[in-house]
């Protein structure tokens, strides 16, 4: 990577960037493709991330295999894969910049604790939803600048002002609100056991690859204030957002690895066309070439011409 990272002017540029913990499977296709269509409609640059910071959950060899897949469906990326493991710094500067702006505190809580501190106040948590944080620890004075003095057995959240309402306009949503004070409070940014959390590293990889698009699922939608929040305090341009509908389970729940969804198949061209249809079918795209002489480009340049979203 060049020292200074790409600008707008560059034009655009998107990105898919999967967890490394299994294969991909039809969700995952839908939003690498969707996001895949909408580069290559706006004549820019796609680019492959790994998201691979939280070790434990990576599987692996997985790398390799969502590559692979990627391959197979001619989902050809335009730089050289980045993996986040790899940017412990960027992320430390971050953390640091944001340190200096006093916005950073210890937190010792522990899911229960918060739990039974939401219980006590009557605040109930509505299923599959994130706990809202209720503060316990933000009276602590956080006055340290260097990272290497931090005490790695807490977390560091940082410290929202109570008006902090975030408005946005999504591509395909349309407009977006969300008050973050009330609706999520104060979020970590490293995790007790040092580990950078998915909302900082997001932001840095975004700012430090000039990504200027991002298209993907909508089980993403209730991150991107948090993070929007995040690139205002660093200084960072906030990119164009579309979240794309998910692919549900039967019981209408988000398909994902842990609730064991199929990998795609590969193993043929038979199997990624149909992969890719199903995928494509989801997006709404329509009048798309079905015949069984079809090959996997031709396909692609056709949904190309077709992306609407």
């Amino acid at each position: 990577m060049s020292k200074n990272p790409p600008s707008p002017a560059d034009g655009y540029r998107g990105r898919f960037a999967p967890s490394p913990t299994g294969p991909l499977h039809a969700g995952s296709l839908v939003a690498a493709l969707g996001s895949w269509l909408d580069a290559r409609k706006n004549g820019g640059k796609w680019l492959l991330r790994m998201e691979d910071l939280d070790t434990p959950r990576c599987v692996p060899g997985a790398v390799q295999v969502i590559q692979s897949q990627l391959l197979a469906c001619g989902l050809f990326w335009d730089e050289e894969p980045s993996h986040q493991s790899s940017r412990q710094e960027g992320y430390h500067n971050a953390l640091v910049e944001l340190a200096k702006q006093k916005l950073l505190y210890p937190c010792t809580c522990s899911r229960q604790m918060i739990a039974n501190t939401l219980a006590f106040l009557h605040i109930q948590t509505p299923r599959n939803q994130e706990m809202v944080y209720p503060g316990t620890c933000r009276p602590r004075a956080a006055d340290m600048h260097d990272c290497h003095q931090w005490d790695a057995k807490v977390a560091w959240r940082i410290a929202l002002p109570k008006d902090c309402h975030i408005q946005f306009e999504d591509g395909i949503l349309g407009p977006q609100e969300q008050d973050l004070w009330r609706e999520v409070g104060d979020f970590v940014l490293r995790r007790s056991d040092g580990v950078f959390t998915y909302q900082l590293a997001v932001v840095v990889d975004d700012a430090l690859q000039g990504i200027t698009h991002i298209v993907r699922g909508a089980d993403l939608l209730s991150n991107t204030a948090r993070q929007i929040f995040l690139q205002r305090q660093l200084g960072y341009i906030t990119p164009h957002y579309k979240h794309l509908p998910l692919v549900l389970d039967e019981h209408g729940e988000k398909l994902s690895k842990q609730t064991l969804a199929m990998q795609i198949q590969t193993r043929n061209p038979e199997d990624v066309l149909m992969e890719l249809r199903k995928a494509g079918q989801h997006l709404g795209l329509q009048d798309l070439p079905d015949g069984d002489t079809t090959t996997v480009a031709e396909w692609l340049l056709a949904a190309t011409q077709a992306w609407h979203l």
